[in-house]
């Protein structure tokens, strides 16, 4: 069953975080809700609709950025007082706006994710979760990753009020007071979490930064997934869910909003499982979504915010039909008044602006001058996507971006973006010198582009910075640099436990270096690993090679370190990296290896099915312009064999991805290569001269021809 629902855009308030608007309790059934939305200004804008107009109930007076908000009151009651942070400052607010509230919560860190329950306040910032009951201190938690997001349970089912953090490193945990309960595995890095059932329950939903949704049943001891929802058609990650029946089944319906600007909403069927039974897009994120009654009584809808703070609805009621040629346009006197005011506030503003350019030009030519730089918000994310072993960069600003220059002093290729409109130039790169560049790209946008996505793909042991130089269309002209560190295992991602039964190399470490200083190595050359040293005595962490799937462990403490791997060049980049950072810092560090000649041909045997894809892939591509011709010279494909016909069929397809793949091909002959150098660089032996037989070897490609000439090198 599908649903309709048509947009209305509301009001626009400054720049805003994630969760930061709610939809106050509607004081009888059916009637319209208030609003309440906070912004990066500070500012607490409450309003409701009428006659089509938004009419302000409050409004405070600018302040502190407002990272989150959520609704409280006494238990039983209606959760009508608003609850906003800001640094690491707790407000309280009624809903007719008289601050009642004032709570520091003297942390070191601003508060990024905030929880009411009735008489309890749970607060976390980075690392650290703490809860207060009546202001007064309670537990505190010190998590190993960073918190992203908190909620809490309470139901007849559980003895106590149960905590529930997002975390970082893929696991939400369950605290029991001050200690961890237990935790729960999920798919991707949980970024917010929602109760399914606002009245109560023990079922939680989440949403990942990579665009995964699941349902988990949470218990004192132990927790079971529900459901989980992949993202398989790539959308954005998820900044928002709540739960609401739009459809008017009677079962809550899940609403969703993403970092790309879709707004979804699944429905439930006879099944227990979820399906989309609507999706929109916006032009930019939505940092909050809501389900209620805004606009106009007796019709529900979805209400969003997007980073620009503008407060859009989705709402259930009917558009009125519109005047077609020859029809007689006929308005509504309210319609009318509507129409009257616009034009006079536009005319309005028009003249504001013509001041306001006559006072600048008057006073940018006065002596006594002083240039002004504009102010302006960037929100950017740069992740690395498993599907395809890339890199995303997405950069999102609250005024339209004029242009964008990409600078990198790697080796880094652009892969091509559908959603990208921009016009992309390169200009040529002296990569020899000293601080030279390998890419220097710029991005024209197109008139009112606020968004732009990028995607980059790096070479693991190629480490170094990526900048973007961003320009909005302000004048003056001004802008802000954004820095990304390319990692030298920057393919790696975190995962939860790897395969023990592969053939494995392992690296050693012992020296006089301190725990915090061997951490810091570790996230100098690995992704997705918390900056701060975590707690305990030594550590271990898991990852996996998202572009090849070997795998690796890294677990370490004072004094020690021990690496193991199934790909050898990955041993060998570490080594490498870890050598130099100890000896920036004048460590001796004393370094064994153990080689198991098995995981070279495991690792070529895991690269082999790719390798075999890309060239089939480049060989299609290459006899496309010479079948077109045989095609439009004999009139049709007919006298083909079945499969050139197939290539012809394809090719659009066929050349699409060739040209998304750019350097792929390239990609895995520099890895087999590596590895070959690899190999025999851990038995001293240098192989470099043998190179160039191995790529003939790999211009005529089979896996055994490939495997014997690893093993029958004559040294």
């Amino acid at each position: 069953m599908e649903i309709h629902l048509n947009r209305v855009d509301y009001i626009q308030v400054g720049v805003t975080s994630q969760k930061t608007m709610r939809l106050l309790p509607a004081l009888g059934k059916k009637t319209t809700q208030k609003v309440a939305i906070a912004d990066h200004d500070g500012v607490l804008t409450c309003f409701g609709m009428k006659k089509g107009e938004a009419v302000p109930a409050f409004k405070t007076l600018p302040g502190q950025k407002i990272a989150r908000m959520d609704l409280g009151g006494a238990a039983g009651t209606p959760q009508e007082k608003i609850f906003v942070c800001s640094g690491s400052q707790v407000r309280g607010f009624t809903k007719k706006g008289k601050q009642f509230l004032t709570f520091e919560a003297n942390l070191t860190e601003s508060i990024n994710a905030m929880h009411v329950s009735g008489a309890d306040l749970f607060v976390c910032a980075s690392y650290i979760y703490n809860h207060y009951c009546d202001c007064k201190d309670q537990d505190y938690y010190l998590s190993g990753d960073k918190i992203n997001d908190i909620t809490c349970l309470s139901s007849e089912n559980l003895t106590r009020l149960v905590p529930v953090l997002a975390c970082q490193d893929r696991v939400l945990r369950v605290l029991q007071g001050s200690e961890l309960a237990y935790d729960i595995e999920v798919p991707g890095p949980p970024s917010v979490l929602e109760l399914y059932n606002k009245d109560g329950g023990e079922q939680i939903l989440y949403g990942t930064t990579d665009g995964k949704i699941g349902l988990v049943q949470i218990g004192e001891d132990s927790a079971a997934t529900k459901w989980e929802i992949d993202n398989d058609k790539k959308k954005g990650g998820i900044l928002c869910i709540d739960t609401y029946d739009i459809v008017g089944d009677g079962v809550n319906d899940i609403l969703v909003g993403r970092d790309d600007g879709t707004v979804e909403v699944y429905g439930f069927d006879s099944s227990s499982e979820p399906t989309l039974r609507f999706e929109h897009v916006l032009s930019e994120s939505v940092t909050s979504i809501q389900g209620g009654c805004v606009g106009k009584e007796s019709y529900d809808e979805v209400l969003t915010a997007t980073y620009t703070g503008w407060v859009t609805g989705l709402t259930t009621e009917p558009q009125k039909a519109e005047a077609g040629p020859g029809d007689e346009v006929r308005m509504s006197k309210e319609t009318q008044s509507k129409v009257e005011a616009l034009r006079a506030e536009l005319e309005q503003l028009q003249v504001k602006v013509l001041q306001g350019r006559e006072q600048y030009q008057q006073t940018s030519q006065s002596s006594t001058a002083v240039s002004a730089v504009p102010v302006f918000s960037i929100n950017d994310k740069f992740s690395l996507c498993q599907d395809d072993a890339s890199y995303s960069l997405t950069l999102e600003v609250q005024t339209a971006i004029d242009n964008l220059l990409l600078q990198s002093d790697v080796p880094i290729d652009l892969l091509d973006v559908d959603k990208n409109s921009a016009v992309v130039s390169f200009s040529e790169c002296d990569s020899e010198q000293p601080n030279g560049n390998f890419l220097l790209a710029t991005y024209r946008c197109q008139a009112n582009t606020t968004r732009l996505e990028l995607k980059v793909r790096s070479i693991e042991g190629q480490y170094g910075t990526l900048q973007a130089y961003v320009t909005p269309r302000l004048q003056p002209k001004t802008c802000q640099v954004r820095q990304y560190q390319i990692k030298p295992l920057s393919l790696h991602q975190r995962t939860h436990s790897i395969d023990q039964d592969r053939p494995m190399n392992r690296l050693s470490l012992v020296g006089q270096f301190s725990f915090a200083e061997i951490h810091s190595w570790v996230v100098f050359c690995l992704p997705e690993v918390p900056e701060k040293t975590p707690a305990g005595e030594s550590i271990t962490f898991y990852f996996h090679n998202t572009f090849l799937g070997t795998h690796l462990e890294a677990t370490y403490c004072k004094g020690e370190g021990h690496f193991r791997s199934d790909n050898i060049s990955t041993i060998s980049i570490l080594s490498d990296v870890l050598s130099k950072e100890a000896t920036k810092r004048k460590i001796n560090l004393n370094i064994s290896y153990d080689i198991d000649d098995d995981s070279v041909s495991h690792t070529l045997k895991m690269i082999h099915p790719k390798l075999e894809y890309q060239l089939l892939l480049a060989r299609k591509v290459q006899l496309i312009d010479a079948l077109k011709e045989l095609q439009v010279h004999e009139g049709n494909a007919d006298f083909l064999i079945p499969e050139y016909r197939n290539i012809l069929d394809e090719s659009a397809n066929l050349l699409e991805e060739y040209k998304k793949q750019p350097a792929h091909l390239e990609r895995l002959y520099g890895m087999i290569t590596d590895l070959f150098i690899d190999k025999f660089k851990f038995k001293g032996q240098n192989v470099k001269t043998k190179v160039s037989s191995l790529l003939e070897i790999l211009d005529s490609y089979d896996l055994n021809s490939l495997l014997n000439f690893f093993n029958d090198v004559d040294m």
